[in-house]
């Protein structure tokens, strides 16, 4: 259990500074940002590398929502649950620390900028009411878990599973920055929120919500309509 637990730290904390870290030093650096495309892509490669690289010790998780979304379908026992959550949240902040003390070794680094938090109503990029980031949150975790919970099926040939999973968060990521600034990871989300505070913190939970939500949906209909293999 140590050694999943770590992988699951470790994958997180991955997912969280390269993500959240491409968002935060990369996306908007003067004449050669790599903006939503090149965030979208950051987060979809920190899940296919850490899947292929701890995948096979822990499940590769990385992420609440999928824990809870395999746990209702049966393919993690229940137990494991709470532990994976800590793990995962905890390697979210510590990646969130590194990600702010790179940050702020730019003079004019300002916590106002959001830290790639993930927000609604005035704190959406696009300005996106929270029933519209409710549903969004909701329905892509929902797809997300249906994919992993799909492609690692016995139906699926081994050892490409990770490639589905890294371009549907890809893929997720190209829908809905915009919106929420996409989470469907509320690991992912309170890293960033602890360091922002305010309205970060006071806005978290819907990112915790919406995503275990969508997961157990994706859970149950799952596991009615294609049983549990």
């Amino acid at each position: 259990m140590s050694k999943r637990l770590f992988a699951e730290f470790l994958g997180t904390f991955w997912l969280v500074f390269g993500g959240c870290g491409s968002a935060v030093l990369a996306a908007a650096f003067p004449d050669l940002g790599i903006g939503f495309l090149g965030v979208a892509f950051a987060f979809g490669l920190t899940v296919l590398t850490m899947a292929y690289a701890v995948g096979g010790i822990s499940g590769g998780h990385f992420n609440p929502a999928v824990s809870v979304g395999l746990t209702v379908a049966g393919r993690l026992p229940a137990k494991d649950l709470v532990p994976y959550v800590i793990a995962q949240v905890i390697g979210a902040i510590v990646a969130s620390a590194i990600l702010y003390f790179i940050a702020s070794g730019k003079a004019d680094f300002s916590l106002s900028g959001g830290f790639a938090s993930n927000g609604y109503g005035e704190h959406s990029p696009g300005g996106y009411s929270m029933g519209a980031a409710l549903v969004a949150e909701i329905v892509l975790t929902f797809m997300f878990l249906m994919i992993i919970l799909g492609v690692t099926t016995k139906r699926v040939p081994a050892g490409f599973a990770p490639i589905a999973i890294g371009l549907a968060l890809t893929l997720i990521h190209l829908i809905s920055i915009p919106v929420t600034n996409t989470s469907v990871n509320p690991a992912r989300s309170t890293g960033p929120a602890l360091f922002v505070g305010g309205w970060a913190l006071q806005q978290l939970w819907l990112f915790w919500v919406a995503p275990i939500v969508g997961a157990i949906l994706a859970g149950i209909a799952h596991k009615s309509l294609f049983g549990d293999e």
